[in-house]
This record gives structure tokens, sequence and C-alpha cells, in this order.
């Protein structure tokens, strides 16, 4: 009986420890989550510095987040802690998007693939909101639209590619179901918008020809 209540002890004592790291991970898991929404915002606002300021909070909250879990795997691969690194590539992905800039990789992020291919999927549905208010200022830039526009149709082009059971990709069967959706309704958009302003400038040169051969 003493071996016995000396391996009890030994294993709540385990379960204690790795109950508190959970606890400490899920609330790391939320504050990730909510400075990567922040960052967003920032993006969304086009304020770069405070964008970037927000991102560097994003890498070191999913830094601790990962040592939090580090030696417990079963948390690692919990739910909320790829939800929340999942939001951190969806942070860091919208801004270089936005910004022109070269993707950064899984390896840089430090997330697995399947979490890096769902954020991807996430910041390729983030990038309409910017074609829609590109589109809708009076000075829209439509090749930066349809350049945002292209660079949706490319992610979804590789993601569909990703045809494995959803235990590997994290579901990421259904996320392309989202972005093939977003996609069409922000191609439309951009089609429709292209063609009102090409027509307002065909108009407008009609105009200035008949006002221009008026004699005075």
């Amino acid at each position: 009986m003493d071996k016995l209540d000396a391996i009890s002890d030994q294993i709540r004592e385990a379960f204690e420890r790795k109950s508190a790291a959970r606890d400490a991970a899920i609330a790391r898991s939320r504050e990730t989550i909510r400075h990567c929404a922040e960052a967003i915002r920032a993006i969304h606002r086009r304020e770069w510095d405070d964008a970037e300021k927000k991102l560097a909070r994003v890498r070191e909250a999913a830094n601790t987040l990962r040592a939090d879990v580090a030696s417990y795997p079963d948390l690692m691969f919990a739910g909320f802690t790829q939800d929340a690194l999942k939001e951190v590539v969806e942070a860091y992905c919208t801004y270089a998007m936005v910004r022109g800039d070269e993707l950064p990789s899984p390896q840089e992020l430090d997330v697995e693939d399947s979490t890096y291919l769902n954020g991807l999927a996430e910041a390729a549905t983030e990038l309409r909101r910017f074609i829609l208010d590109i589109l809708r200022r009076e000075d829209g830039d439509s090749a930066e639209a349809e350049r945002l526009l292209e660079l949706m149709d490319a992610i979804y082009d590789k993601l569909v590619i990703f045809d494995f059971p959803d235990a590997i990709t994290g579901g990421l069967r259904r996320q392309t179901d989202i972005v093939r959706g977003v996609l069409e309704r922000t191609r439309g958009d951009v089609t429709t918008t292209i063609r009102e302003l090409r027509l307002q400038a065909a108009l407008q040169r009609f105009e200035n020809r008949v006002l221009g051969s008026q004699p005075d």
C-alpha cells in the first residue's frame, strides 16, 4: 500500500503540473489571438508602424505559448494551441501580402504545415476586405485590387492540391471551400467595379470630344 500511495501521489503531482500548464496555455492562446486581431486591425488601417509593433507582440506571445506546452505534446497539438498559432500565420501572411512582401514560411513562423495552410487560407479571405476598401475609395487603385485578387486566386489554386484527409490537414478542405466562395464573390465585385470605371472613362472621353467639337 505504501508503494500505491507513492505512485498515486506521483501521478497526482504530474497531473497538477500538466493542468497548470494547460490553464496557462489556454490563457496564452487567448492573449495571442487578441494580439493577432489587433495587428490585423492596424494592417487594415494601414498603420504600418503600429502593425509591426503588434506583430512583434504576436511573435512574443506565440513563443511563450510554445514554451508553456513544450513538455506536453498533446497540449502542443490541442485545438486551442493550434488555433492560436493559425491566427499568427493569418496575421503575418496578411501583412506580407498587403505590403507586397515575401510570404513567411512555416519554418519562419515555427508552426506545423497544416496550421500554416489553414492560417494562409484565412489570410486569403482577409484580403476581400482590403479589396472592397480599395474599390470604395474615389481614387481607388484598381490595379492594387487586381493584385490582391490574383494573390487570393493563387492561394486557392495551391490549397486545392492538398487533397488529404482532414486528420492530416486539420480540416483544410472546409477552409478551402470558404476561400473559393470568398474568391468568387470578390472577383465579381472587382469585375463589376472595373467595368463601371471603364464605362465612366469612355463617357468622359465622349463628353470631352462632344464639348470640344462645339463652336464657341
